[in-house]
């Protein structure tokens, strides 16, 4: 299937690992050219930007001047913006309960997980209309299950995602008259550093509870129907999908991969 984003120039946040890389490569793959912001690169990231189409740009988009500058790079590169992923966002458990989440703590969820989005769409907008109103442009933010699935050890990150979908939604009302689609992806667990790695989501339970992190994450990816957790290519690919023209008529949705974990309707 052609998803028609040959010469089509996307922003890509949160680029360095995990579901940022994999969308990275995967518009890279599609011939979309690609500047890819992380606060870090990393050496898959580097190996990436050895094709000229995939541009790195080290920048931190918690600060006000990070993603002016993100944004201006991929316009100055290649004359325009046609997409914007908005992938950032991390996620620390809270295994003391809600009175050990300190305002430091709610502040640093909703920085990452809400504002960093937000502040990427505001600056990135004039341009994605631009291009919206020559044949249309696309946002896709990557939000979570937790946006409708709340988790106590978590809570302010849940708070953020949700926070996170509904401004999405509300955005895709304004913007899809003007030919500017706004979805939104909601993963379960991802096999990524946020719940695998050495503080991932799996670790910090772990330590709190005396069990081995294999012995967490097995008990979480059994909790989906297919008894696994979805791979970071695996979401890229539904991003990707939905950014394209192949999915020209869909906006304001929200769409879940989570291998089966939300068993209502």
């Amino acid at each position: 299937m052609d998803l028609q984003l040959a010469g089509k120039v996307a922003v890509v946040t949160g680029a360095s690992r995990g579901i940022g890389l994999a969308v990275t490569r995967a518009l890279a793959g599609e011939g979309a050219r690609v500047v890819a912001g992380a606060r870090s690169t990393s050496a898959e990231l580097l190996a990436l930007a050895a094709d000229a189409t995939v541009r790195p740009v080290a920048v931190d988009l918690a600060s006000p001047a990070g993603r002016a500058r993100l944004i201006d790079e991929a316009v100055a590169a290649f004359g325009g913006l046609d997409i914007l992923v908005n992938n950032v966002g991390a996620v620390r458990p809270h295994t003391g309960g809600f009175g050990s989440v300190s305002d430091d703590d709610w502040t640093t969820a909703l920085s990452l997980n809400l504002l960093a989005a937000v502040r990427a769409t505001r600056a990135a907008l004039p341009h994605l209309l631009e291009r919206a109103a020559d044949g249309g442009a696309s946002i896709v933010t990557v939000s979570s299950v937790n946006a409708f699935l709340p988790d106590p050890a978590i809570v302010d990150y849940c708070a953020a995602k949700a926070a996170l979908t509904n401004f999405c939604k509300a955005l895709s009302k304004e913007a899809g008259p003007r030919g500017l689609r706004v979805n939104t992806v909601s993963p379960g667990p991802v096999s990524t550093a946020l719940w695998l790695g050495k503080e991932g989501v799996a670790q910090t339970f772990a330590t709190a509870s005396g069990a081995a992190p294999e012995a967490v994450a097995e008990q979480a990816a059994g909790e989906t129907v297919t008894g696994r957790f979805t791979r970071p290519e695996e979401v890229a690919d539904l991003v990707v999908f939905l950014a394209s023209a192949r999915a020209a008529n869909v906006t304001g949705a929200d769409y879940v991969i989570d291998g089966g974990l939300i068993a209502t309707l």
